[in-house]
């Protein structure tokens, strides 16, 4: 099924020490960018958290945010640092002793100081067995969401690619009546010479041109890739580079077709179909 490269999920659990939140932004991006923001808890379990990223999504910038807030309960726990306060009061004294005039030193101040305050260690792998399976529930959210952004993607390429199989029929309709309407011009310039022409050097000349002007070969191509690329979307693969692939060869034949055109009618289908395939190409950019 084709997956949109954008997509946005959020969940939350409760443990039993406390809150936590995974929120997932995807984008689109040309491989898969892993961005991770991690409590400073589980930032030794950063790789298997990526790995576990990269199993269920193949392309993307993705950024996850795993936010943990301790209960009250927990956070009344945190203890004091006794060796800290010890030498903070004893290089506090010897300040006073040099300054007796300075301001006593405000408690709240102490408890502010960098490592004074203790919370207690953290038994990080039950908190990373709730991390992990709330990511895979957060996971599957954003691929429910890019999926459904991938199914409207999905009508509307095939939609495009009706359109472009019709442009291609008219044109290999008309392609006999084009073919004869440029051997009676190409005959009526040189009767308006008033020359005697060579039969059979004229029919060589009128081949020639009918060779450089005939698209069947471009139109067989144009249809072949239709092909390709329905069956690229029906593939349970990440398509969307093979796709891309499939624009250039399709926008190539469109421009041959252009460049071959002998009327106004088969340049305009060479435009409406650079038109579609331009599109199309648009949207492919957030396949995954």
């Amino acid at each position: 099924m084709l997956h949109s490269m954008t997509g946005f999920a959020r969940a939350s659990v409760e443990t039993e020490l406390g809150m936590l939140s995974w929120e997932i932004r995807a984008v689109n991006h040309r491989y898969l960018d892993v961005q991770l923001k991690l409590p400073e808890d589980l930032r030794p379990k950063e790789q298997a958290i990526r790995q576990q990223v990269s199993a269920v999504l193949g392309r993307g910038k993705i950024e996850c945010g795993l936010y943990f807030k301790r209960d009250v309960d927990q956070q009344s726990e945190m203890q004091l640092n006794d060796e800290l306060i010890e030498v903070l009061r004893a290089r506090l004294a010897e300040i006073a002793a040099k300054f007796p005039q300075a301001a006593a030193v405000n408690p709240v101040d102490v408890l502010r100081w960098p490592g004074v305050m203790q919370q207690p260690e953290t038994n990080a792998e039950p908190l990373f067995e709730s991390a992990s399976e709330l990511l895979s529930s957060t996971l599957s959210a954003l691929n429910a969401m890019r999926l459904s952004e991938g199914q409207r993607i999905r009508e509307m390429l095939e939609s495009r690619c009706a359109d472009i199989e019709g442009i291609a029929a008219q044109v290999r309709v008309r392609m006999p009546e084009v073919l004869a309407t440029t051997r009676a011009k190409q005959k009526e310039r040189i009767d308006k010479l008033d020359v005697e022409a060579d039969p059979a050097r004229l029919e060589v000349e009128l081949a020639l041109i009918a060779q450089k002007i005939d698209v069947d070969e471009e139109l067989d191509r144009l249809e072949s890739h239709l092909v390709e690329i329905r069956d690229a979307l029906d593939d349970d693969k990440p398509v969307g580079r093979r796709l891309d692939f499939l624009m250039q060869e399709l926008n190539r034949e469109a421009n041959t077709l252009g460049s071959k055109s002998a009327d106004s009618e088969t340049t305009k289908a060479a435009v409406d179909l650079k038109v579609l395939i331009e599109q199309m190409r648009e949207q492919i950019q957030n396949v995954e």
